[in-house]
Order: C-alpha cells, then structure tokens, then sequence
C-alpha cells in the first residue's frame, strides 16, 4: 500500500560508490548496483536518514514522496533471507578504524574487459574497491560478499609485474604483511570476514621470503575458526618476480 511518507533519494550523479551508506544501514535497503547506491526495496527504507550522514558525497536525502510504506517485518524476512544465503549473521554498520580517508570503503566500476586491454602506453588498474589493507578493509564491506579473494603480502605487486593482469582482475584484493603486523589480528579478521560473506574462492599469493608465508597459514587459520570451507590456492612469488609454485589446498 503507498502512502506519502519519507524516504531517502539518491543522488546517483553525486554518488560514488563508496559503500558508506551500504554499511550505514541496518535495514539492508541500499545496495551497491554497478558501481552505484540503489535502493533496493521502498519497503525496506525507514526514512529515519541513518545512511545520511554517512555519505561524503552529500548524494542521499529524505524527501516526502509516495512510496510503499516502511515494513518491518519485510525487512527481517529480508535479512533473514541474506543471513541463510550467506550462513553468516546480517550485515550491519562496521566501526571505521579511524576518521582517516585511508579507511573509507569504495567500490569502483570496473569494465570485464583484461587489465592488459588498455589503451596503448597506459597500463589499465583492475582494482575494483577501496582499503586494500587487511587492517583496514570492515568485515562487512560491500565489496566481500560473492568474491573471489586475493591475499597478498604487500610486496608481491612491487615484485611480480603483471600482479594486475594475472591476480587482481576479478577479484577482491586484501594485503597485508604478517611480519609486521600481528598475525592473530589478521587470523580475527579474516574469521569474521568469512563468518559474515559467502566468498567464491581465496587466493593467498605470498613471496618466496619465510615471513610472508605465514599468509597462508593466517588464512587456512582463519578457516578453521569460522569453520567455513572455501576454494583455497596457494602461489609463491620469487623475489626475481617468476611464480614459484602454484596449488590447490585442501579446505
């Protein structure tokens, strides 16, 4: 039944993709659709503006229009339905490490197309979202769910040249160096991430170097906590920049 009640706008000119109101929002009314904010369902959407103030583009606002009226109980059979789908608990708003921009959550629009199909002398980025770094990138970015992941110690893109072409496109990226950084932090992390987001498969690339390869061991780890069961590939870097090994681990 409609009504003439609040409800948020999007902007989609302004919009850019970031996720922030994805993350803001506990009703799960907005999703990230080809790059841009989308209101999935007017019966979803409060029209109580949490997502608001969240947006650094200033791309959402609450106007009065006609629209279906809010239903709450549509919006627990909605986040029930993505909570089986998933086999995590729903999707709420993660506490940002800090006011930082390193911290913000993009997703960018990629084109399909390979990396390598860039215009002459211009080498294409396939990153798809933003942070990259395991401390930085919440559990329940939008970017998570359905991906394929890409872990990488944060030296294997200096040392492999074609890390873009041959890793990164299509995939969800997260990098990290476990020697400075603590291993049981990223152990935590990705337990939660993979409590909370049904991944297509996990790629750990680590370089040859006895430190990063405690990556693999982070992930497999990880796994085991949050007892998921997940397609894992195993590649090893040289420092010379050729590919060492690659292989299927067992789940």
């Amino acid at each position: 039944m409609k009504a003439i009640r609040k409800i948020i706008q999007i902007d989609e000119e302004r919009c850019d993709g970031c996720g922030q109101c994805v993350l803001a929002c506990a009703e799960g009314a907005i999703e990230i659709i080809d790059g841009k904010a989308k209101l999935v369902s007017e019966v979803y959407c409060d029209g109580l503006g949490a997502c608001i103030g969240e947006c650094p583009q200033d791309a959402l606002h609450i106007i009065e229009r006609e629209a279906e009226e809010f239903d709450p109980e549509a919006v627990e059979a909605f986040l029930e339905s993505r909570k089986q789908d998933s086999g995590t608990s729903p999707v709420v708003s993660f506490p940002q490490a800090s006011g930082c921009p390193s911290t913000q959550v993009h997703v960018f629009s990629r084109p399909d197309a390979p990396a390598a199909q860039a215009p002459q002398g211009k080498a294409a980025s396939a990153l798809s979202h933003w942070p990259v770094q395991i401390r930085l990138v919440p559990p329940n970015a939008p970017f998570l769910n359905n991906a394929h992941l890409l872990v990488a110690g944060d030296c294997v893109p200096v040392a492999y040249p074609s890390f873009h072409q041959e890793f990164l496109q299509g995939r969800t990226a997260m990098i990290g160096c476990p020697k400075f950084d603590n291993p049981k932090e990223y152990v935590d992390k990705f337990a939660e991430i993979f409590e909370r987001n049904r991944l297509q498969s996990v790629t750990v690339v680590s370089m040859e170097v006895p430190c990063c390869s405690a990556l693999l061991n982070i992930v497999v780890k990880a796994m085991e906590k949050a007892q998921a069961r997940i397609p894992l590939e195993e590649v090893v870097v040289s420092t010379r920049g050729d590919i060492l090994e690659r292989r299927t681990v067992a789940a």
